[in-house]
Parts: C-alpha cells; sequence; structure tokens
C-alpha cells in the first residue's frame, strides 16, 4: 500500500496533514494528480475511511448505503503517495515541530495542516457523556446507528427517540429516523411500534435559516408526529431522561445528540489561540494566528474576521485554497489569502424523498429539491471516489548525485545515533552483541525481512517484528534478542533519524531486545529481523502431529490477497485496516495456550498459505489431514477480492502444494500468502475446549488422520 512519488529527488520536508475530513481528501487527490519533488505527504487518522457529512441524514433514513457516503482513505493516500498513519493525533509539540500520538514516539513535521471535525458539547450538560449518543464524530454514527436500529427492531414495546440539538443536523437526522424506522417495522408488520420521536431545542429550531424554512420543518414535524419542544434547555441528564431547566423531565430510551459542536479537547494544550468553542483561530490563508506552520480547515477552524457556520459545504469551499497553499508555503513562497463566501446554498433533507432548499431569501421545496441534493452530494463524492489511473515516471537520479551500495552506504552514524538516543537504546561499544544462554536451553534463531507494504514506519516496524517472531513462537522457544536490518530511501538526516525511530519503537512494542542491526540507504523502505530466542524441553515442531489431534488455526486468512488488492486500488479501506489490524497481532499468546497445552505440532502460516505449511507439517510428521472449508476463517474482503481474480504474486507458485489436496476443489483461501499470519497447530481432544477458551479469535479447521498413502494427502471436505 505504498505508493511514493518517485522523483529521483530525495525527500527534505514533511508536510503532515492530521485528520481525513473534507478538505483534506481535496488535498490528497489533487498532490496525488501533481506531486512536489521532495515533499514527502503523511496523512494521520484514525479511519480507513471517512464519511461525507452532507449524506449522513439520508443514510440514516435508509437512502444510502455505508460505501455510498464514505470516502476510503487508504486508496486516496495510496493516489496520493501519502504514507498512511491510522492513529489519532492526542496533542502537538510546536517547539519540536512533532505530532502527538498514542502509544508511539510522535511525528515529524515541517509544515502541519488540521481537518479533524468538531463534537456536539456534551460535557458542559451533567450526564450527557454517560447517556447520550452524539452525532458527532461523524465517522462513528453508522455504527451506532446500526446498533438503535436493532434494539428498535427487537423491542417488544414503542420506544422513545429523542434528539437533543435544533439546527439541520438535529432535525435531519430525527426526520430520517423516523421514516427509516417506519419503514423498517412496517416491513416486519409492526408499524405500531414505530418509535415516538421528539426534538429538543434550547432556541429555535433553524435559528440560523431563513424563516420560510424553519416554518416548513415545523410544518413537517407535526404532519410525522415529530414533537419539536424550542426554547426548552436541557439542565442535566439522567438514565432514561432529560431533566429541563425548569425541572420537567422527558423520558427517552434512546438520546441523540446534536448540539452546539466544540474543537477536540487536547488543543487547549498546544498553545494555538483558539475560539471560545475550542476551534483554531486562523488567518485569510488559514493558517493559525499563532504558527504559521499550522493550517487549518473544515469545522475545526475559525476564521478571524468571517465567521461562518460549522457546515461541511464549507470544508469542501476551502480545499482548494488550502491546497495550494500548503503547496506555496512547504516550497517557500508567499500564501494567498482566501475569502469565504457569505452566502450559500443550504439543502436539508426531510428524510422521505424530499427536501428544503434555501439561500438568502429564496426557499424551495419538494421531490425536486431532494433529487438536485443527491445529484450535488453523488457529484461530489464521485470526485474523489473514482479516481483516474496515474502513470509515473520512472525514477531517474541524477548521476553526479548516485548513492553508494557498499558500506558507504550506510545510514550516518549521527542519524543512527540521534536515533537510538531518543528511543534509550545506547550505541554499543562492542562490535557483536553477547547473549547469556538460560541453562539448560538451546538457542534458536530465525530472519524474516520484506519490503515495506505500508507507509506507517511504526506499523511495519510492529508487523516485520510479528513475523520474524512467529517461527520461534511455533516452536516454544521464549525470544531473548533480536537484531534490526533496515534499509531507509535517501532522505534529509531528519527525516531518516525520524523514520529509524518509528521502525525501531514498533518493533520493539513486540520484541524483547533489540541489542543490534544495520541500516542502509536502498531505494524503498526494507524492514526485517534477526531473532534468537531459548528452548526448554522439546517444544514444538512441524513433525509433533499424531492422529486425532485438531487442526487449530490462530488468525484469519486473506492478507496476500488484500494487499494486493490495496496496491491496485481494489481493496476497501475497512478491508486493509482490519488486516493490519490482524498481523499487527502478536502470535505470543496463542503460543502460551499451545505450550500450556502440550501441543507438540505447530507452524506459523506465512508466505506458502495454509495448505503449503499444512504439507509441510504432514510430511514431517507422517500423517494425513482432513480439512473443513467452511471452517476457513478469512478477513474481510477476501472472499471478493479473491474472487476478482486479485492474488498476490507468490499464489501461483503456492499452487503447486494442491496436488496433496483431494475431496473438494481447493479454495483460493488455502494458498494465499499470508504476512504476520497466524499459528496453525495440532490440539490433543482433551485441551482442545481450554485452548479455544484461551484464544477466542481461533478456529477448529480439520483434524490430524493416519497416513493413507505413500505422501501426504489432505482431504477437503
Amino acid at each position: 500500500m505504498t505508493d511514493a512519488r518517485v522523483t529521483g529527488t530525495p525527500h527534505d520536508k514533511d508536510l503532515v496533514l492530521v485528520g481525513g475530513g473534507h478538505s483534506h481528501v481535496h488535498v490528497l487527490k489533487m498532490f496525488g494528480m501533481r506531486p512536489l519533488p521532495g515533499v514527502r505527504l503523511t496523512l494521520v487518522t484514525r479511519t480507513a475511511e471517512t464519511p461525507y457529512s452532507g449524506m449522513l441524514p439520508g443514510f440514516v433514513a435508509g437512502c444510502y448505503d455505508h460505501d455510498q457516503i464514505h470516502l476510503d482513505l487508504v486508496r486516496l493516500a495510496r493516489f496520493a503517495g501519502a504514507r498512511l498513519v491510522l492513529a489519532e493525533a492526542c496533542g502537538l509539540d510546536r517547539a519540536a515541530r512533532r505530532v502527538l500520538l498514542p502509544g508511539r514516539p510522535p511525528l515529524r513535521y515541517d509544515l502541519l495542516s488540521l481537518d479533524i471535525g468538531s463534537t456536539p458539547r456534551a460535557d458542559d450538560v451533567p450526564g450527557a457523556l454517560e447517556h447520550v449518543t452524539r452525532l458527532k464524530p461523524v465517522d462513528r454514527l453508522a455504527e451506532r446507528w446500526r446498533a438503535l436500529t436493532e434494539r428498535v427492531l427487537a423491542a417488544d414495546h414503542r420506544l422513545r427517540l429523542v434528539m437533543v440539538g435544533g439546527g439541520a443536523a438535529g432535525i435531519e437526522v430525527a426526520l430520517g429516523a423516523e421514516h427509516a424506522l417506519r419503514l423498517r417495522l412496517r416491513a416486519a408488520g409492526r408499524e405500531a411500534l414505530t418509535p415516538a420521536v421528539a426534538l429538543v431545542t434550547g432556541g429555535r429550531l433553524l435559528a440560523g435559516h431563513a424563516p420560510a424554512v424553519r416554518t416548513a420543518f415545523l410544518a413537517e414535524a407535526a404532519r410525522r408526529g415529530v414533537a419539536v419542544r424550542e426554547d426548552a434547555r436541557v439542565a442535566r441528564v439522567e438514565a432514561g431522561a432529560l431533566v429541563m431547566a425548569d425541572d420537567r423531565r422527558i423520558p427517552f430510551d434512546e438520546c441523540l445528540w446534536a448540539t452546539q459542536a466544540a474543537g477536540a479537547p487536547w488543543l487547549a494544550e498546544t498553545g494555538l489561540a483558539l475560539d471560545d468553542a475550542g476551534f483554531v483561530l486562523v488567518t485569510e490563508t488559514l493558517q493559525s494566528v499563532t504558527d504559521p506552520l499550522v493550517l487549518a480547515a473544515g469545522d475545526v477552524a475559525t476564521m478571524v474576521g468571517h465567521p461562518r457556520p460549522k457546515a461541511g459545504v464549507m470544508a469542501v469551499r476551502q480545499g482548494p485554497p488550502l491546497t495550494e497553499n500548503l503547496r506555496r508555503l512547504i516550497t517557500g513562497q508567499a500564501p494567498q489569502p482566501f475569502r469565504p463566501q457569505k452566502r450559500f446554498l443550504a439543502l436539508i433533507g426531510t428524510g422521505d424523498g424530499r427536501a428544503v432548499a434555501s439561500r438568502g431569501r429564496f426557499t424551495a421545496q419538494g421531490a425536486w429539491v431532494w433529487r438536485w441534493k443527491d445529484h450535488v452530494d453523488r457529484t461530489w463524492m464521485r470526485k474523489y471516489q473514482e479516481l483516474p489511473e496515474m502513470r509515473l515516471p520512472a525514477a531517474v537520479m541524477d548521476p553526479d548525485a548516485m548513492r553508494c551500495a557498499d558500506c558507504g552506504g550506510k545510514v550516518a552514524a549521527d542519524v543512527l545515533r540521534r536515533a537510538l538516543a531518543r528511543l534509550g537504546l545506547a550505541a554499543a561499544p562492542a562490535d557483536a552483541a553477547e547473549i547469556p544462554v538460560p541453562p539448560g536451553a538451546r538457542l534458536v534463531q530465525s530472519v524474516d525481512h520484506f519490503r515495506a507494504f505500508v507507509g506507517d514506519p511504526w506499523l511495519m516496524g510492529r508487523i516485520a517484528a510479528v513475523h520474524a517472531l512467529s517461527d520461534l513462537e511455533a516452536m516454544g522457544a521464549r525470544p531473548v534478542a533480536a537484531l534490526a536490518i533496515v534499509g531507509l530511501p535517501a532522505a534529509a538526516d531528519g527525516l531518516l533519524e525520524d523514520d529509524l525511530v518509528q521502525v525501531l519503537d514498533g518493533a520493539r512494542s513486540v520484541l524483547p531486545s533489540i541489542v543490534g542491526g544495520h541500516t542502509a540507504e536502498s531505494d524503498s523502505m526494507t524492514v526485517g529481523f534477526a531473532v534468537t530466542g531459548a528452548l526448554q524441553g522439546p517444544g514444538r515442531s512441524k513433525g509433533g502431529l499424531r492422529p486425532g489431534e485438531a487442526l487449530v488455526l490462530t488468525k484469519p486468512l486473506g492478507t496476500g490477497t488484500l494487499l494486493a488488492a490495496a496496491m491496485r486500488g481494489r481493496a476497501k479501506g475497512r478491508w486493509v485496516a482490519a488486516a493490519l489490524d490482524a498481523m499487527a497481532e502478536p502470535n505470543a499468546a496463542a503460543a502460551a495456550a499451545f505450550t500450556a497445552a502440550g501441543v507438540t505440532g505447530c507452524t506459523d502460516v506465512t508466505g506458502f498459505g495454509l495448505l503449503g505449511h499444512l504439507v509441510e507439517m504432514l510430511e514431517a510428521s507422517g500423517v494425513d489431514a482432513e480439512v473443513d472449508t467452511a471452517t476457513l476463517p478469512a478477513l474481510d474482503g477476501a472472499a471478493e477480492t479473491l474472487a476478482a481474480g486479485l492474488v498476490s504474486s507468490l499464489h501461483p507458485a503456492n499452487l503447486r502444494f494442491a496436488v496433496a489436496a483431494e475431496g473438494a476443489a481447493v479454495p483460493a483461501l488455502l494458498t494465499d500468502p499470508q504476512t504476520a499470519g497466524g499459528l496453525l497447530a495440532g490440539v490433543p481432544a482433551d485441551r482442545l475446549d481450554a485452548v479455544l477458551a484461551a484464544l477466542p479469535a481461533a478456529r477448529v479447521v480439520g483434524r490430524v488422520t493416519p497416513r493413507a498413502g505413500t505422501g501426504p494427502q489432505v482431504v477437503l471436505r
């Protein structure tokens, strides 16, 4: 999924985008269309997909499905040649120019842009945080709405749904929820149980819109039986009830919260100037009034002298000027001012295939307005969902700037020393590391090394370490030390240092101890580890399977096809994110469970796929096996990408193992090469329940049978 735009110019500047908001998706596309030589682009976001806020009410109303309202940040980042860091920023160190990330080293920047949206204020109303469902962050609403829908459909009585907030989002979602739930219950023959929907607002409904818009929605709410309570201030929230300022109580079974938005709490610790709601104050160039190296756009920004409502249309309009000023600032040019329009077209849906339009004194309503809104929204989404094919020029290095490929190609000593110092790993004075051998133990070693397939160096370091350790864990050895082998593309010293820190810190999140290694410049990032473990007792081996044992697999399959699809831009972002999570999960817990169960036959499932590694075990153990193909666990999306013929380059070679299979046809999932895959073990029947209890994600995929012929056979069921 890495797709660095190779221009022959080593990177010397870091441009970091924090957040996947509407403005930043435009930046990503434009940088993909026209990359900047020497500039390394990074997107930091906690989600692999970002929803378009303008279509969320339509999603609630049942007009759109999940994919129609989401933009795929994995694909956009790849198109832009940007590194994708799936993490949530939690602060800034502006003096050091670092983005703070939880549980990992901060990320350096030369220029930073914030587009992290907003969240409804609930902390100023006692009990709200504990008892309501907030509409924002909008990327979390889809899952919350699904859960609420399931609760309504399962209820045996009429529930009460209360929306707090009288803005456009509040009334759109309230009406959309009423419509969608009524249709679902009508289809089930239970329309009488359609929830009673009420909207509560501390002021007037749609106070910032034209009077005719407010009048239209009050009439629509009355027609649909949605009670609107204006000038009703919530004093506190209790379990199942709003307590109003006049002590009235409004009971609810579900409460949605869409009140005045606020900025992320961590912004208050950055030293940036903020408005009263906690949003970043910016100038007409979208630069912070405090720090010209920090820009902000979308809901998180408030432009001094140009107050505007927090609306998606504003973030969309800021995308082009933000892109232009990021280009200018990172290349040392003066930014250009941007003055937002004072009036804009508002299109507010009623949830049932109609909408109301307004701009200034102009208002209109009806089904045709909804069709207009739907066309506008879908057209904008297609700009970032349907990306053009980009043909990249081959890298051409200046002959006078050719890099050394022998020992002269090592990463500079100062860079290495600073990186190790930041990690608290003092450079060893010796040329080699001494590894003490525990009494009665045997040393076991393994090595793995591959080219980076994900742009986040911290995550790449962790996955590479998990992959390398799996050989030791399959054998039952206790990891004691590791040597790092890291290749980094040529770049400015500060960028190299930061990459090395990220890779090694990601690795040591799972490795026992990094005692040394080797770093060098390379065409692309490569990461590997030589790991050493101590083995007490007989341990486990590929030849330890016994007839009657259950074959237990500890991780789902499909990383090979999903990574191949991602490289071609044909895997959904959420599939890729789930696959990365699986690859980053260590096998230590599985190894411990197998040790406790006395397992003797085990291997890790990696490049040869499940079938290839199983055949190796059967050959070494002198047994056969049955595999129940219906029980094979698969990562989300793997079935779809395999069906589309999207396979790893190693996949065809793995088909050679199919000669050992008989019975049913060999599923492509069985020969899919895995990266940082799980462990496959033969578990005695009397210990199976204990193993499965210790490993909830593990699955029984077959059983070991006596050898029936001259060679290993796998009977597929």
